[in-house]
């Protein structure tokens, strides 16, 4: 009977609740990855495993991104990284947070991501931070794999994916990534310089290559930058943390 108290229990948290419906509209977006990443020239199971494995959306669309435009492998782990850094930062504050045991803690390492970070850090409680974490995180993986796979399958089927306009598609999916976070004037002067530098690096620099340059040039302006500046400044603003990036659309991470 207390088995079935703490699960009615858990089952009726805010937290729980939250991060079902997180899991759900993040998991169903996984779809549009499969597709391109089959689209970019990965096989099925190479494109699943970079869900379950590397697990990190908008990395993962940047390093499909970087192989569709021709790109190598470098280059694309390149981007990819540069994009998952923030995961780490999340990560840092999460431990502190929750302290999970040395058991759990490679998992909750592996499912720290925007949506399970900024869903744990939006609850008041420590109980409900963890069950926000791994609500969010848990849900997040199991569905984004699976739908990742209904979505590699389905690509595969459609053959050659110039046919259908999908070559493109990686390079639209990260700008409906970036979109909703362009809320500032900050946000769209770094947008047009990076983009301006992208255009400039492309016919110079082998493919693959420009997208780490504009990277290198956008972390120098979050440092040096007016932003960098107030984070850095406890007395002018506050430091930006996973809830000010929830993503309108996916950025598994």
């Amino acid at each position: 009977m207390n088995g079935m108290d703490s699960m009615t229990r858990l089952g009726r948290h805010p937290a729980f609740r939250t991060g079902a419906s997180v899991a759900v509209a993040t998991g169903l977006y996984g779809i549009s990855f499969g597709a391109l990443g089959v689209a970019a020239g990965l096989d099925v199971w190479q494109t699943i495993a970079l869900s379950a494995l590397m697990f990190t959306g908008g990395s993962q669309f940047a390093f499909v991104g970087v192989l569709a435009g021709g790109g190598g492998g470098t280059a694309a782990t390149g981007a990819a990284g540069l994009l998952g850094v923030r995961n780490a930062v999340y990560g840092i504050q999460l431990n502190a947070m929750m302290r999970p045991g040395p058991v759990l803690k490679p998992l909750a390492a592996h499912l720290t991501i925007d949506e399970s970070a900024a869903t744990s850090m939006a609850q008041p409680d420590p109980y409900g931070r963890r069950v926000g974490f791994w609500t969010a995180g848990v849900g997040v993986w199991t569905l984004w794999v699976a739908f990742t796979a209904l979505g590699a399958v389905a690509g595969d089927l459609m053959g050659d994916p110039k046919a259908w306009g999908l070559d493109g598609a990686a390079a639209a999916a990260m700008l409906g990534l970036l979109w909703p976070r362009l809320k500032s004037g900050d946000a769209w002067a770094l947008a047009a310089v990076t983009a301006l530098v992208t255009a400039i690096a492309l016919p110079l620099l082998p493919s693959g290559i420009p997208i780490l340059v504009a990277g290198a040039v956008a972390g120098l302006w979050g440092w040096f930058g007016p932003t960098g500046r107030r984070d850095r400044d406890p007395e002018d603003g506050h430091a930006a943390g996973p809830e000010d990036s929830r993503p309108g659309a996916r950025t598994v991470a």
